[in-house]
């Protein structure tokens, strides 16, 4: 795998390429808006980022996975290579007292993250998640349901933490992944890739192959194989805890659009959710299984391919938007955006810019809900009340018809 370096020149490049994305074609961008550039923290001692805690009866555990698809092979690490990928598995977890609690990202990756996002910070300030690394698996007389997670462009896999280790917290396994040269990802020795601004461009397809590898690696592990390619022990009760049949899959921005993708190519997905996906390119086919939207910068209303996608869901199907959301404000940036902010010197209006108008707080509590209601009423048919209409708990929730 080749490894890609963060340049200056790529740094300017990728920022001008996200503005013209957010304005014109609805990629996911960066942390911070193009081209803008902070002052760099003059606190002598700022605090470190930190995640709200998930909600659920279960600790979390978590453990990294890196795959190797052996039928891809990957032109641009050179004859003889395959597609890598690095994946990570969270899941209600037992015995986590002093097992250490797992980071947001890995520091090199985080480093890289930070400079083309032009946030001056020292990665030592990253958060840490609620998972304890390696924990025993919480395991029951029945297997868990799973979900996979496909982050957004030139993002990472921990973008939304905070609704995956809610979802873990809860019972569920979830599997997340750095979809290579379009992720800020480390692998185990050391290797640094970050989102490419050569071939190989990975549009929402590429993304869709991804996931239907990561279905097969929950197969095996269902059937009891370690699919870590560097044979890395897995946690106790791992091996044998997922449930391959209540597979359900959601996504941010172009994730977003390739759970819909993948859900059209792939009948193992029950239920998917995308996370203010432009479906673009345009997804035109009928998709018979159950899908939410949670909308905010790609509406229906602003987005003629996401119109056109609603047509064509055929089951159950909602979309929700929440008032004062923008593109971020569905994931951990709504959090982790006004910390570093405080840190930083941002105004309320430069933090507003980035994540939109919602209190964080509420950001946070519609995250941590509505997923979890979609996926319990999904796949365990837990049939609650949370979407069946407007909530006095979340008045700045709407439904749109």
């Amino acid at each position: 795998m080749t490894i890609t370096p963060v340049t200056q020149k790529d740094l300017t490049r990728r920022r001008l390429l996200a503005a013209a994305l957010a304005a014109g074609v609805g990629a996911a961008v960066p942390i911070s808006a193009p081209g803008r550039a902070w002052a760099a923290p003059t606190d002598p001692g700022p605090s470190q980022l930190t995640l709200p805690r998930p909600t659920g009866p279960h600790p979390v555990g978590t453990v990294p996975l890196h795959l190797v698809d052996t039928s891809r092979p990957d032109p641009a690490a050179g004859p003889g290579h395959h597609r890598e990928l690095m994946a990570s598995v969270w899941y209600p977890a037992r015995k986590t007292k002093d097992l250490p609690r797992a980071p947001w990202m890995p520091r090199g990756a985080l480093r890289a993250f930070l400079a083309d996002a032009g946030f001056p910070l020292d990665p030592a300030l990253g958060p840490l998640t609620a998972a304890h690394a390696d924990a025993p698996v919480h395991r029951t007389g029945r297997r868990l349901p799973v979900l996979v997670y496909a982050h957004g462009a030139s993002s990472h896999r921990g973008d939304h933490t905070i609704m995956v280790q809610e979802l873990a917290s809860h019972g569920y396994a979830v599997v997340t992944v750095d979809h290579t040269y379009d992720a800020f990802s480390e692998f185990p020795d050391g290797r640094l890739t970050v989102p490419a601004q050569v071939p190989p461009f990975l549009g929402p397809r590429d993304f869709a192959t991804d996931i239907r590898f990561v279905l097969d690696t929950v197969e095996g592990l269902a059937a009891g194989h370690n699919p870590d390619a560097d044979g890395r022990p897995l946690p106790q009760g791992l091996l044998g805890a997922l449930d391959p049949q209540r597979i359900g899959a959601f996504g941010w921005s172009k994730g977003g659009t390739a759970t819909a993708l993948t859900m059209l190519a792939d009948q193992r997905i029950g239920a998917g959710l995308s996370i203010d996906g432009p479906m673009q390119p345009t997804v035109t086919a009928d998709l018979d299984r159950p899908f939410m939207m949670m909308t905010a910068s790609f509406t229906r209303a602003a987005m003629p391919d996401v119109a056109e996608f609603w047509t064509h869901l055929r089951g159950w199907r909602l979309n929700i938007q929440a008032d004062g959301a923008v593109h971020k404000t569905y994931g951990d940036y709504a959090t982790l955006i006004p910390q570093a902010g405080t840190i930083l010197g941002l105004t309320d209006q430069q933090v507003q810019d980035m994540i939109g108008t919602l209190d964080p707080t509420r950001a946070v509590r519609i995250q941590q809900a509505y997923p979890l209601a979609f996926f319990d009423q999904h796949l365990r048919h837990r049939q609650g009340h949370l979407l069946d209409g407007p909530s006095a708990a979340f008045p700045e929730v709407r439904f749109i018809a």
